[in-house]
């Protein structure tokens, strides 16, 4: 089973429809019990990270996140979510869950902010969501960007005014900095990658290029379409 984490920051059945599409069983919950059992936990996230961070306190959501973590099971922050994944927040001046070591910061750059639109996500470390020099367009939507500590935890790059991670993964821990609910069949296939992993076949071991095939029917998926309506 699949947990989205509902504590009022995400566009939750997007998510959830997109993760069912591939089979998967997903319940959206804000149950501690319920996430911290969870095969594999999604946390979303749009909005203010000092919010988010006293939101999941409230409602008793941290120990069970750090558990999901600890114990290796699929944990996969998206937007806000990603950026929660690690510690010091720019915005709010509070920690994160620090569950990867860095910080997050406003977005630089002679661009306007927030970022928001399609970008050209590129692959810079083998793995499960692509070989380095793999391209795939994503549907961005945020004001801050994340500067892991660990450059080897960079698994794709884009530009916005200045290059940062666009995909984050620490051995269970992953990290999408766009929509993969609004990205078409490239984020689809994405989701399709966690979606297997909840079922035990291990994040390390998926092939995203045959996960593509089989979410878009064999075409390609190098230039997403235009976003899921949420």
């Amino acid at each position: 089973m699949i947990a989205v984490v509902d504590y009022g920051a995400g566009n939750l059945r997007s998510i959830s429809r997109a993760l069912g599409s591939h089979g998967a069983e997903v319940v959206i919950s804000s149950d501690p019990e319920i996430i911290g059992s969870a095969g594999a936990v999604v946390l979303p996230g749009v909005g203010n990270a000092g919010h988010a961070m006293e939101t999941l306190d409230r409602l008793g959501l941290i120990n069970p996140l750090r558990d999901v973590a600890r114990r290796g099971s699929p944990l996969v922050g998206i937007c806000l979510g990603m950026q929660l994944l690690f510690g010091h927040q720019e915005e709010g001046g509070v920690s994160g869950l620090a569950f990867l070591p860095g910080r997050v910061r406003r977005l630089s750059g002679p661009v306007k902010v927030p970022h928001m639109g399609w970008n050209r996500s590129r692959v810079v470390r083998d793995g499960p969501y692509g070989d380095a020099g793999d391209e795939r367009d994503y549907y961005f939507v945020h004001s801050y960007v994340v500067e892991p500590e660990n450059p080897d935890d960079v698994v794709a790059e884009t530009t916005y005014g200045e290059t940062f991670p666009a995909i984050v993964a620490h051995d269970n821990v992953v990290g999408f900095q766009f929509h993969p609910e609004k990205s078409g069949a490239a984020g689809l296939a994405l989701l399709s990658v966690i979606a297997a992993g909840s079922a035990g076949f291990g994040l390390s071991g998926l092939d995203l290029a045959a996960l593509t095939s089989v979410v878009t029917g064999g075409a390609s998926s190098g230039a997403a379409g235009d976003p899921i309506t949420p």
